[in-house]
């Protein structure tokens, strides 16, 4: 072998490995989690055999992480429908309240959740209509009017990842984190700009309204999240982020309310999530599998129930989530 082809050989046998890696795993420094997730629940307030068309988000399995039922126990057999729009998928069935007017539901996941680090990685194929649906607005996600003035007045460049990072700062700046205000937790931009607080939902409604209204494609992604500390225990309700999509890219997680929660962390959740929490479903103004009896569904992480063609309120689904690592 003469030198060149030498040289040549040692330099792929050096890169070679390296390539490769970076489609087989993620890198050795972000961490990951594994636990089991128990979903549970009891719809309330009906007659004995009273009926029910009871929906159930199911935890899905992506880049971000891997899930899977390990037990289930529910009054009926159900089966699971995929929605068109975002591909969600819900387990549904028909079913009928006890002798106390109960209807009991619990699911037992196993699940690997991986931290999201870096720079949203490459860019992925979707189709036109998905990418177009996630420029549009939702009944409380528009993409004018008063929220858009939050970015008035601020210099705002022509590179989108760098767009993002300033409506990110700009919603950060300006609320606080809170449930102390009628209206909290619907996901409403406007509401979100007048009141300038709100739970996960509310920041980052108002981050895809300010997103969208720049070209920036995002998503909202709704889950469940697993307390720091390993071990086990109760998890005391969902929470939610966003995805956005800069132009040449891949998807970027952003997690404003946690930033505002926890100052020390602003800089990592731009494009950054930590390993701790269970996604579900995407999207908003949702039409379930099969179809509901009622309208547009704003998102969905609770039981959704309709009874006798009416959504039955949450007030009477009693929760309990908790978790266990493995």
């Amino acid at each position: 072998m003469t030198p060149h082809r030498l040289c040549i050989a040692v330099l792929l046998l050096v890169l070679l490995p390296a390539v490769g890696c970076v489609h087989a795993e993620a890198p050795a420094d972000v961490r990951s989690r594994t636990f089991q997730f128990t979903y549970a629940a009891v719809v309330t307030g009906l007659k004995p055999d009273q009926p029910a068309r009871i929906w159930l988000p199911i935890a899905h399995s992506g880049d971000d992480q891997v899930a899977s039922i390990v037990a289930k126990e529910l009054p009926a057999e159900g089966k699971i429908g995929r929605d068109a729009d975002y591909g969600n998928e819900y387990l549904y069935l028909d079913a009928k309240a006890d002798a106390d007017g109960k209807v009991p539901l619990k699911i037992v996941y196993k699940a690997t959740r991986r931290e999201l680090k870096g720079d949203g990685g490459k860019e992925v194929k979707e189709s036109a209509d998905l990418l177009a649906r996630y420029l549009r607005a939702d009944a409380k996600v528009p993409i004018d009017g008063k929220p858009l003035d939050m970015l008035r007045g601020k210099d705002v460049p022509k590179d989108q990842l760098a767009v993002a990072r300033v409506i990110y700062d700009a919603i950060d700046d300006s609320l606080k984190y809170g449930k102390d205000k009628p209206g909290w937790g619907e996901g409403d931009s406007v509401w979100a700009c007048d009141n300038r607080t709100g739970n996960c939902t509310d920041f980052h409604s108002l981050f895809m309204t300010l997103a969208r209204s720049r070209g920036i494609p995002a998503k909202f992604e709704i889950g469940f999240p697993i307390p720091d500390k390993h071990g086990a225990g109760d998890v005391a309700g969902y929470h939610c982020w966003a995805k956005f999509r800069p132009e040449g890219k891949g998807w970027f997680p952003v997690d404003i309310s946690e930033a505002n929660k926890h100052p020390e962390m602003r800089d990592y959740y731009f494009g950054n999530l930590t390993e701790n929490r269970l996604a579900f479903t995407t999207g908003r103004d949702l039409t379930l599998a099969p179809k509901q009896d009622g309208g547009p569904v704003n998102f969905l992480i609770y039981p959704y129930v309709e009874v006798d063609g009416k959504v039955w309120p949450q007030d009477k689904i009693e929760k309990k989530f908790t978790y266990q690592d493995e």
